[in-house]
């Protein structure tokens, strides 16, 4: 079979990997012209990850996310930088609270059952979960529209905040080799996926099956919300106990977002639709 060029840069691309022999971590850049060097240098240490030749492939295809690299090079255009209330923080993304309040109301009753079996298993409320998701994807409205392995490389190579999300960029290429991902899939700007936008490395090591379907998949709605649950019992969280700011379990949705905007009204919100 006669290869395209296309496929003939792929192959290239990965057998210079392969056939590296000392790996050195990738150095992080400050420069969108860097970005191909970042990658060069990234795809030696996912190769010796056990990262193969499907998450490789995407690799070397991944472009620099334009969106990313704005946040990263600018982080007090982010709201989650300056202080908000709840209420204005919430305002950020929806124009009514009541109504983000109401909406969560009827997800929660809508899948009252998935919610309990959940709360069971791990004992993260409903009301959390239900609130987490909203925020996130409007409850699986709207999952995000920039190419997942591209935003989390991008936000891997910059040195901002490196190596902390490198893991994360590896872990999305092994999302390729298993099938969960393509190259191509979409998520949120620094390489967020499915309903409740994980970073890669976080579904990696929580990710769980809540459907009964025998994957964990993060485009499913009860593997998302029941991997939540396990990431946020994983990292502290104890069932039946107040989740009100200052509390234990309060500190533990530091380990979902660290804005303490975004832990303020998530707590605030699922206050509300407890009530």
């Amino acid at each position: 079979m006669t290869l395209r060029p296309a496929a003939l840069q792929i192959a290239a691309f990965v057998a210079g990997v392969l056939l590296t022999t000392q790996v050195h971590a990738a150095s992080c850049i400050t420069s969108k012209g860097q970005f191909e060097t970042y990658k060069q240098q990234l795809a030696q240490v996912a190769a010796s990850s056990g990262v193969r030749q499907r998450g490789l492939q995407a690799l070397q295809q991944a472009r620099l996310s334009g969106i990313t690299w704005r946040f990263e090079s600018n982080p007090a255009s982010q709201s989650s930088m300056r202080y908000r209330s709840p209420e204005q923080f919430l305002k950020s993304r929806f124009a009514n609270v009541n109504a983000f309040v109401s909406g969560a109301k009827r997800k929660l009753k809508q899948n009252a059952r998935l919610f309990r079996n959940i709360e069971k298993r791990y004992g993260v409320p409903g009301s959390i979960l239900v609130a987490i998701w909203g925020y996130e994807t409007n409850w699986g409205g709207f999952k995000g529209k920039t190419p997942i392995v591209s935003g989390a490389v991008t936000l891997a190579s910059y040195c901002r905040r490196y190596p902390r999300f490198e893991d994360d960029a590896i872990a999305a290429l092994q999302l390729v080799d298993r099938g969960l991902i393509t190259g191509s899939s979409r998520g949120g700007p620094s390489g967020e996926l499915g309903h409740m936008q994980f970073l890669a490395g976080n579904w990696v090591r929580f990710g769980v099956d809540g459907s009964g379907d025998g994957r964990a998949d993060p485009n499913n709605a009860a593997d998302a919300l029941a991997s939540a649950a396990n990431m946020l019992r994983k990292s502290g969280w104890r069932g039946g106990r107040s989740f009100a700011e200052g509390s234990a379990n309060f500190r533990v949705l530091s380990k979902w977002n660290d804005s303490g905007n975004y832990q303020r009204a998530i707590a605030y919100a699922a206050g509300l639709i407890d009530q």
